[in-house]
């Protein structure tokens, strides 16, 4: 058996160096005794974890690098799985100073931000994975997490991405993958750790996680979090942020363990509606706009990116709650049987100001032009009650091994949402129009009234029963195979229609793996998964995608890839080719005009990844992806010309993304540093489009971001984070209109004091 030394001298992660203060002396260790089961679906997360682990042979642990999924589904090691999986751990977050779900995904290719429709912004975490939309399929420790909210990772031990269709592994609407947030739970070892930071745009934030043995077995955790801070680079903005995560284990390093936790977020923001596009290259007209305001909009400046054009009382409140119990027990022989139950409910009431047309009052005076706003308020309430049964499970037949996961699953969801309509203020017909380069944020802007009759509620109710097996045919060879039956009960209301439907769906997924070494793998692999009406925002309709009458879509992932644990199986590199078809899409017939589902969505690329150590002290993570998508047979009337328009691409996909974080330990320093870039994003996607006003395009953009750290003593690191060091301007989201951007932040500072006990 290999001998270990703990060694806090050479710490890798900026925090190793202040966890090594928690070390036992520094003396050879026989290898620790096999974990229990519960170690494959609850990472250890106590302070000893954050300690370099480094062997007699010179090897060391990453705090990078893992080697296998916490889901009790994927039974194999990484390196086994026939799939593309990236797992980020919380110390690069940590390193980079991540604190929410969307700074975390920066981390792996393929992902992009959108900022919504064409009036407003869109609330909480909104992306795209691999030309699919992704937002759905969210999930906290195997569970679906809903609602309208930004997730901050205060209360996360790891953030696993799982690419491709993966409707045997999760359920409906798994087009492109899915993020699932694993929690941290209660240890055996007794620690506190903490961090404090302060920055750029008055940014405050503290939070703590105290983990308490209270008896043999029995510990308690409590993860907490608080944030003010306004937004780099933008005025009035500002971001608050509540969060408390309690726990409580028992029999833990024993075959019964059983948890109870819980999470609650309240964040009380000040939200952002972008600022016009005009003055970016590439804006353009619409046909119908003449001179001499034509010339003289083509040729204006950009507004001040600082600008902004909502109102001082725009607010986003937020009440987000989930309670968890997981009860684990190993029946001998490589069984073990787990429970989890949940509910949870998010509710997101929200006032946002968007802006639209802009209207050269005089063309000659760019300081009397002004930009239309809209105001729209947001209630939505969305709940979940679940109960999941799985077993897992080793066993040979026939000379033949298999590894098994077998459950059901029992779910129900809803989503309500109360309707409001804008009123202007007292003595206008209209929302006030902005000054295009001098708004005033303190300008009334009016209110909302409730609009009863424009309630819309909606639910699904689910029963799944799913088996997932890895049969081990040789030694080198395996075959993995996965069946999943879901029967999906929806329910759509509005103030005056009502609509249900129910279907049964099938999701599958299989593959071929071939060790060619003990160290590497190649597979092939394929899957779907199913998305039937209203599977994704709980809405039905008589007619359209959503119509109770439609075919369910489905999307099919064929999937090639090699897999390489190198330097002593330190570092993990990974290659996959990849095609996913997405079938089923309504589309019109290009003769009749008749609605069909012969619309399809093609998406077919290259990822690369490597994750791991270069040395003792050189840790890495990077990503490369190539992305070329496609429609295919989608065509849309318009029923008052009849004018068809036919659509040929996938909106914000760009062709390649690639991303890399990379530290070194030197003595009680860490630097680290890291760059991600992302290519073109499409908007305008139809073919023989017509000039419209704003931006067909996302531009590409390139972001350089640095980290510096030194332990203080054993017990206190200082952190110090620049984000886009080289000051680069750019757009990180546009709307679906063209004529709102999202900025990226400017250079941002961060100082950050990590303490532990």
């Amino acid at each position: 058996m290999a001998t270990y030394i703990k060694s806090r001298k050479h710490a890798v992660a900026p925090l190793a160096a202040l966890a090594a203060s928690f070390a036992l002396p520094m003396v050879a260790q026989a290898d620790p005794a096999p974990a229990p089961a519960a170690a494959e679906t609850t990472p250890s997360t106590s302070s000893s974890t954050f300690l370099p682990t480094v062997r007699v042979d010179g090897t060391a642990a990453s705090d990078y690098k893992v080697d296998k999924s916490a889901s009790s589904k994927l039974t194999q090691p990484l390196l086994e799985t026939p799939k593309t999986i990236q797992v980020i751990r919380k110390e690069v977050l940590r390193e980079q100073g991540a604190v929410s779900l969307m700074d975390a995904l920066q981390n792996t290719p393929g992902i992009t931000m959108q900022l919504g429709e064409n009036g407003n912004t869109s609330a909480g975490d909104t992306f795209q994975m691999r030309g699919f939309s992704a937002s759905t399929s969210t999930f906290v420790d195997g569970i679906r997490d809903l609602g309208a909210v930004t997730r901050d990772v205060f209360n996360t031990e790891q953030i696993e991405v799982v690419k491709g269709p993966a409707g045997a592994d999760t359920g409906r609407a798994a087009s492109a993958g899915y993020i699932n947030l694993i929690s941290k739970l209660p240890q055996a070892d007794s620690f506190i750790e903490g961090t404090a930071t302060v920055g750029t745009a008055d940014r405050k934030r503290a939070s703590v996680d105290v983990n308490q043995k209270l008896a043999e077995g029995t510990a308690v955790r409590l993860n907490a979090v608080w944030e003010d801070s306004g937004v780099p680079g933008r005025d009035v903005v500002k971001k608050k942020t509540y969060g408390l995560a309690p726990s409580v284990a028992f029999g833990l390093g024993t075959p019964t363990r059983f948890y109870l936790y819980s999470q609650h977020i309240r964040q009380n923001n000040l939200p952002d509606g972008g600022i016009p596009a005009i003055g970016w290259p590439g804006y353009s007209l619409a046909a119908t706009v003449t001179e001499p305001a034509r010339s003289a909009l083509l040729s204006a400046r950009k507004v001040d990116t600082s600008n902004f054009y909502g109102s001082v009382h725009d607010y986003e409140d937020v009440k987000a709650d989930m309670v968890t119990t997981k009860l684990e027990m190993d029946l001998g022989g490589g069984t073990t049987v787990r429970n989890i139950a949940r509910y949870g409910r998010t509710y997101m009431d929200r006032t946002v100001t968007g802006i639209i047309n802009i209207t050269a009052v005089t063309p000659a005076d760019p300081n009397t032009w002004t930009i239309s706003r809209s105001r729209q308020h947001i209630n939505q309430t969305n709940e979940i009650l679940t109960n999941q049964t799985s077993l897992s499970t080793s066993f040979t037949t026939a000379g033949v091994k298999h590894d098994l996961a077998t459950g059901i699953e029992l779910t129900y969801e809803s989503q309500d949402n109360k309707a409001f309509t804008a009123t202007p203020p007292t003595g206008q017909s209209a929302v006030p129009a902005a000054n295009l380069y001098n708004p005033n944020p303190y300008v009334d802007l009016g209110g909302s009234v409730r609009n009863p009759a424009g309630d819309t509620s909606g639910s699904t109710t689910t029963q799944a029963i799913y088996a997932l097996d890895t049969v081990s045919l040789t030694d080198a060879l395996k075959l993995t195979l996965g069946l999943r039956t879901d029967h999906y009960t929806s329910k759509y209301a509005t103030a005056t229609a009502s609509f249900n439907a129910g279907k049964w769906v099938t999701s599958w997924n299989t593959a071929l793996l071939y060790k060619l070494a003990d160290n590497g793998t190649v597979y092939a692999a394929a899957a779907n998964s199913i998305l039937p009406p209203g599977g994704s925002n709980f809405t039905l309709a008589a007619s359209g995608q959503n119509a109770t009458a439609s075919d369910p879509q489905e999307a099919k992932n064929y999937e090639v890839g090699t897999k390489w644990d190198l330097l002593n199986k330190r570092l993990n590199l990974t290659a996959a080719l990849y095609r996913s078809e997405n079938d089923g899409q309504v589309s019109v017939d290009p003769v009749t005009n008749v609605a069909t589902q012969g619309g399809k969505t093609r998406v077919e690329g290259i990822e690369l990844a490597a994750v791991g150590q270069l040395t003792n002290f050189w840790q890495i993570t990077a990503g490369v992806q190539t992305m070329n998508t496609k429609q295919i047979n989608q065509r849309s009337v318009n029923t008052t010309t009849g004018v068809q328009t036919i659509t040929d691409g996938v909106r914000w996909s760009p062709k390649w993304s690639a991303t890399l974080w990379t530290s070194y330990q030197w003595g009680d320093f860490t630097f680290g540093g890291g760059v991600s870039h992302t290519a073109e994003q499409k908007r305008v996607i139809t073919v023989a489009a017509a000039p419209s006003t704003g931006l067909a395009a996302l531009p590409a953009y390139t972001v350089v971001n640095a980290m510096a750290a030194y332990r203080v003593n054993k017990n206190v690191n200082l952190q110090l984070n620049v984000t886009n060091l080289l000051d680069k301007q750019y757009m990180s989201s546009l709307n679906n209109g063209g004529v709102r951007v999202g900025l990226g932040a400017p250079r941002t500072t961060m100082l950050t004091a990590n303490f532990g006990f």
